[in-house]
């Protein structure tokens, strides 16, 4: 569903409150002809006296980025869905203004281009979009007011003409309901409970989401580990992983420990 309010929650930051307590993190929604294909925007702001590695798990969404750092000239990109864990070095004075799409909301902006071509790789924006204007990237950054900064990102969008899409609608329709319901845990039966072949369901996740809905799934399993980890002091994993769908416990701590780095029982924000 079209986001009214941003979200609040932090899924998919790796230890999330050290990252708040070092930068100023905010959400916005964006303009209501927008709303039906993005999540929300997210600003970045920091100023640190010494360099900070950020970690994210990344959503199984297309973002588009436009960033400012002190001496450089600002520069915007497209990045397609992140397979791994999503390392981000941020140091002096800089800022972030990002679009977050929904999973199945981006390829209605570049319909020429299967959203599985962009998973794995960060794009200029003139290699994605026609006729981007060369002043794009500091129309987003440079005002130092961040409603400014979200009028500009409205303004830049909506020049793109958002192209309305039926199979783009249902591609955003199924990641609501894998994201929703943990039932959903094989693909098969996800594809005959929908009325569509596993090999049709397949090809409208590659073109529209950019991965495949088995690591949808397992991507959003994932998120939930790690917000249990970070929010709970002590997390029961094996009913965790029962509750996810897994065979056993050694599932979820394998899957957890290949995407965040560090076996569950080790996690320990600070």
């Amino acid at each position: 569903m079209p986001a009214q309010s941003p979200r609040r929650d932090t899924r998919g930051i790796v230890d999330a409150a050290d990252l708040m307590r070092r930068v100023r993190f905010r959400r916005h929604v964006p303009a209501p002809p927008l709303r039906p294909y993005l999540e929300h925007y997210w600003l970045i702001d920091w100023d640190l006296p010494e360099p900070y590695v950020s970690h994210v798990v990344p959503h199984p969404s297309v973002n588009v980025v436009f960033q400012e750092s002190a001496g450089g000239e600002p520069f915007g990109e497209v990045a397609g869905v992140g397979l791994g864990l999503f390392s981000k070095k941020l140091e002096g004075r800089g800022r972030v203004c990002g679009v977050q799409f929904r999973p199945g909301g981006f390829r209605p902006f570049a319909p020429w281009h299967a959203v599985a071509e962009l998973t794995g790789r960060q794009l200029p924006l003139g290699h994605v979009f026609d006729a981007v204007p060369q002043h794009a990237a500091r129309d987003v950054t440079g005002p130092e007011d961040e409603h400014a900064r979200v009028a500009a990102l409205d303004a830049f969008l909506t020049r793109l003409g958002p192209a309305p899409d039926p199979q783009a609608d249902l591609a955003m329709a199924l990641v609501d309901r894998v994201r929703a319901d943990r039932a959903i845990r094989r693909v098969s039966a996800f594809a005959r409970a929908e009325g569509v072949s596993v090999r049709a369901l397949q090809r409208l996740f590659a073109t529209y989401v950019g991965v495949g809905p088995k690591w949808v799934i397992l991507r959003y399993r994932i998120h939930e580990a790690l917000e249990r980890a970070e929010t709970e002091a002590a997390v029961d994993w094996a009913g965790l992983a029962a509750d996810l769908g897994y065979a056993d416990q050694a599932h979820l701590v394998r899957d957890f420990t290949a995407t965040v780095g560090v076996p569950p029982t080790a996690y320990a924000p600070r």
